[in-house]
């Protein structure tokens, strides 16, 4: 990092670097083995761009390629809440540097004429998709530039390129992403973090005028610009188990803990009663060192810990996930995060009408990724994991032996490290569930205007809204913000409780609308109590409860339909202030409203019209939309 950037490295006074002094690394590249194709940057670089396609890669977890050289890129949108987190500059998204390295015609750290310094990588990776062995996968479309980590928060980030040409991993694609799928990234990256669930991140979107893109039909191409703590994921422990590949199964796992996570200290403490997984000394910082070096005796050794700390990052995720009704539609091991991170966005939703069994994916007839089954299906990816790293768990204080390091498993050894192997998993899996359920219910809790959850609460709160919901095919996120509204005093009688259901109806009305009050006004009547208890100690019941409830229950999510309509407008009819103005209300969605209002002392300029639709009903044919994969 530049010298004048070194004492500004905190707080409010840290005002970003330029491109140029950005602090950058490439620690992936330079700890993990590397394709033998290209032993060295200069070997690919010097290979014509065109020749470095789809093929097998074995003994390797990335290989060196650059990005295609794109022409005219223009640049779409940039979100300004990412140039904040990297420790961009403001201003720097005005620059013709900034342009170009979003669009992958420009590499920083790399000395074209030495042929030296940092190099952008491609990742290998394998997957089971839709339950099924789908083989080497890997990057094929996404190349990563370098990581840089912001001095203001600590916080390292892996920048990449998605739609930035061929890779040994497209397989039989192109390496191209559409303009359509790039929108949709665009925004639900930062949508998710806006709403503070664990995701990956969009930094800029970029149109590509002269790439033409077959998908369903001809389609424009485009590049997103992400970053991430991490882009591992589950399905590169897959390839290297399906190769037996011991040892990249343990360089790997050992990069995560150390690189990813900090160090094995910062992974969760041994437990002290395996059988009941909430017992552990504490959630960190229980390692003894003796239990580091491998020759404790004991059942958990560290590779055991970092399963669990995955498994406990996913369960929290996922949690997230199913209390604000957000669905990936495509949960394959390859879709899922080593670091419990909202990742490889194809065809997400936001819930519409409460429905369990909606899957996002039109291409889901079994309803594999729907939303009740999301957990269910995180756990299953965290099991095939739980496998390949099983040898390592399995082994406890054996795992540093040297005879077991490089011979593995003794035949006489096998029934036992097997057997133990799968007790940790099973007790891991006791420890998701719970994870699981702690995290819902707190943000549920929250939800509802709760700052204490009873016992009941999940039967009579929390389960018998969702029964509601679903049978009368109301709104999931409308449901919560208007429920913000409501004042105490509006739901104090059975007869004022039924006339304010009627909120939470869609404008056409709901079938069956005097049970519909009926129901409602019941659980209206033991949410009164719950937050008349809840709140009784406090003089400012509902205003402090509302602006509350306000701060988690959002009024915005990127809905299928408005994202439809923001990618035909930018799209068909070559719009560009309304990325902005769907980026704006993305990254601030618990507002009221948007126009007219102060934004870090700016005052934003807006359409109020466009955002009381975005905000208001769905359109009642465009509720639970569908859309494919193909991106």
């Amino acid at each position: 990092m530049a010298a004048n950037h070194s004492t500004a490295t905190s707080g409010a006074l840290y005002q970003g670097a330029t491109l140029q002094d950005l602090p950058k690394s490439w620690r992936f590249t330079e700890a993990l083995p590397l394709d033998a194709e290209y032993p060295t940057p200069a070997d690919s670089h010097k290979t014509p761009r065109d020749r470095i396609g789809p093929r097998q890669v074995r003994n390797a977890l990335f290989t060196w390629v650059r990005p295609e050289e794109q022409k005219d890129p223009e640049l779409l949108a940039v979100s300004p809440a990412a140039l904040r987190d990297l420790g961009i500059k403001a201003g720097e998204e005005n620059t013709a540097d900034f342009r170009q390295l979003v669009a992958g015609n420009k590499l920083y750290g790399w000395d074209e004429e030495k042929l030296a310094g940092g190099y952008p990588w491609a990742q290998c990776y394998g997957g089971f998709q839709f339950g099924q062995w789908a083989g080497q996968l890997g990057d094929g479309r996404a190349i990563s530039l370098f990581e840089t980590k912001n001095p203001a928060s600590g916080k390292q980030y892996e920048l990449q390129l998605k739609g930035a040409g061929l890779t040994p991993y497209s397989r039989f694609a192109d390496g191209k992403a559409v303009l359509r799928s790039s929108i949709r990234e665009f925004v639900v990256s930062e949508a998710l973090n806006a709403l503070r669930i664990p995701t990956t991140r969009a930094l800029s979107l970029t149109l590509l005028p002269h790439s033409k893109v077959m998908r369903e039909t001809m389609e424009p191409g485009a590049i997103v610009l992400r970053f991430a703590e991490s882009w591992l994921r589950l399905g590169n422990f897959d390839i290297l188990r399906a190769r037996q590949d011991r040892d990249l199964i343990r360089k790997l796992a050992t990069y995560i803990a150390e690189d990813l996570f900090g160090g094995w200290e910062n992974l969760p403490a041994r437990l002290e009663n395996p059988e009941k997984p909430n017992e552990s000394a504490s959630p960190k910082r229980g390692v003894a060192a003796r239990d580091l070096q491998g020759t404790s005796e004991a059942a958990e050794n560290r590779f055991t810990r970092l399963y669990r700390e995955i498994a406990r990052r996913s369960a929290k995720t996922v949690a997230a996930w199913q209390a604000y009704g957000f669905m990936n539609g495509v949960l394959n091991t390859d879709n899922t995060s080593v670091y419990g991170l909202s990742i490889d966005f194809g065809p997400f939703a936001f819930m519409d009408n409460f429905d369990p069994s909606y899957t996002p994916n039109h291409d889901d007839h079994m309803l594999r990724y729907s939303y009740k089954n999301q957990p269910t299906i995180i756990w299953w990816n965290l099991v095939r994991f739980g496998e390949a790293i099983g040898e390592l768990m399995g082994a406890a204080g054996l795992v540093d032996d040297p005879t077991f390091i490089s011979e593995g498993v003794k035949e006489d050894q096998q029934d036992e490290i097997i057997a133990r192997a799968e007790k940790l998993i099973m007790q891991t899996g006791d420890e998701f569930k719970e994870t699981f359920l702690a995290e819902y219910k707190r943000l549920m809790t929250a939800r509802l205007g709760l700052r204490q959850l009873k016992s009941t609460d999940f039967d009579e709160l929390f389960s018998s809204a969702l029964d509601t919901l679903e049978a009368f095919e109301l709104d999931f996120n409308h449901f919560f913000r208007r429920l913000s509204n409501i004042r105490l005093a509006e739901v104090s009688t059975h007869e004022a409780r039924k006339e304010t259901a009627a909120v939470f109806f869609h404008k056409e009305g709901v079938v069956g609308e005097t049970e519909a009050r009926e129901r409602l006004a019941t659980w209206l009547e033991k949410w009164h109590v719950r937050v008349a208890e809840d709140w009784k100690e406090d003089g400012e019941t509902d205003e402090a409860r509302i602006r509350t409830m306000k701060q988690v229950n959002p009024n915005f999510v990127p809905r299928g339909w408005v994202l439809d309509e923001l990618i035909r407008r930018v799209e068909k009819e070559g719009e560009r202030d309304v990325l902005n103005r769907v980026m704006h209300m993305a990254l601030n969605p618990f507002e009221d409203e948007w126009d007219g209002k102060t934004f870090g002392g700016v005052t934003y300029n807006g359409d109020a019209n466009e955002e009381k639709r975005w905000v208001g009903d769905v359109p009642r044919l465009e509720r639970a939309m569908q859309c494919s994969c193909s991106s």
